[in-house]
C-alpha cells in the first residue's frame, strides 16, 4: 500500500535581535539579497516581495560562477505581522514561517513540505544553511547599526 504522507521539514534559528528588526530583514528585498544563499558560491540576484495575502515573492537564486540559476517563488496565503507567514510555493508545496520573541531573542521557525527530488537531509541542511546565513546577517547588521 502506498503512503501519501507528506514529509515536513523544520529548521529554526534563535537570533539576538529585536523581533521588529528581524521581521524587516526577512521581508525587505534589499536585505534578502544579502542573506538568501545556502553557501558562499551562491547568491540571490533579484528579490521581489509583495507581502500581503495573495501577494507573490520571487527570488532569483544563482551560482556565482553562472553555471545554474532558478526562480524561487510563492504566493502568500496568510500573514500576521511579526508573527506568521504562510505560503504556497511555486511547486504547490506549503511553507510556514513563525516568528516569536522571548528573553531578548527572536526565534524563527520554518516548516515546509519536502520535495521529492532531493534527500530530506540535504533539503534540511540547505534550508538551515540559509536560515543560519539570515541569523548571521541580522546580528551583524544590528551590531553595526548601533
Amino acid at each position: 500500500m502506498e503512503s501519501n504522507a507528506i514529509t515536513k521539514i523544520t529548521v529554526q534559528a534563535k537570533i539576538s535581535a529585536p523581533l521588529d528588526q528581524v521581521w524587516k530583514c526577512w521581508i525587505n528585498p534589499e536585505d534578502i539579497l544579502c542573506w538568501n544563499a545556502a553557501s558562499d558560491d551562491w547568491q540571490t540576484t533579484r528579490a521581489e516581495n509583495f507581502l500581503e495575502a495573495g501577494g507573490k515573492f520571487n527570488y532569483r537564486m544563482e551560482a556565482k560562477n553562472g553555471s545554474f540559476g532558478f526562480d524561487f517563488w510563492g504566493i502568500y496565503n496568510r500573514i500576521i505581522d511579526q508573527q506568521l507567514i504562510e505560503i504556497t510555493l511555486g511547486d504547490e508545496r506549503k511553507m510556514r514561517v513563525a516568528f516569536s520573541w522571548a528573553n531578548s531573542v527572536t526565534e524563527v521557525v520554518e516548516t515546509f513540505e519536502a520535495e521529492s527530488e532531493n534527500p530530506v537531509e540535504l533539503q534540511r541542511a540547505g534550508w538551515q544553511a540559509i536560515l543560519d546565513n539570515f541569523k548571521k546577517y541580522v546580528e551583524t547588521k544590528i551590531k553595526t547599526s548601533k
